[in-house]
């Protein structure tokens, strides 16, 4: 599982049957350094909102994750990907690659000197 941060959302116009009722954000996943360097990583919650002036972009590849629990765009999420992302359909079948098993509030971290 890992941290990602929500930068969008891809629009469908046809989609396979099971998939119905699920939205998908683009999300980054942000790296250990991103997530320490940053000053948001004991942020407050906060709802959709566009990109902070000050703060940059993710780096990183962008991935569309299956959503049932509606994260907008600036949300930090915890997403599981490959064979993992769909067992919490099972028996049932989803056709998805990444998906979005929590919204993050806040983010507490201890970094270990020489962790890095």
């Amino acid at each position: 599982m890992r941290i990602a941060e929500v930068i969008g959302c891809v629009t469908l116009s046809r989609w396979h049957p099971s998939l119905a009722g699920g939205r998908f954000p683009l999300a980054v996943p942000l790296t250990l350094d991103e997530l320490s360097a940053s000053s948001t990583a004991s942020r407050e919650p906060s709802g959709p909102e566009p990109q902070a002036e000050g703060r940059q972009r993710p780096e990183g590849e962008e991935l569309v994750v299956y959503d049932q629990l509606g994260a907008g765009v600036g949300s930090r999420i915890a997403m599981s990907e490959g064979g993992e992302a769909a067992q919490p359909f099972y028996p049932d079948m989803k056709p998805i690659d990444a998906y979005n098993a929590a919204i993050l509030d806040t983010i507490h971290m201890q970094v270990k000197a020489g962790a890095r």
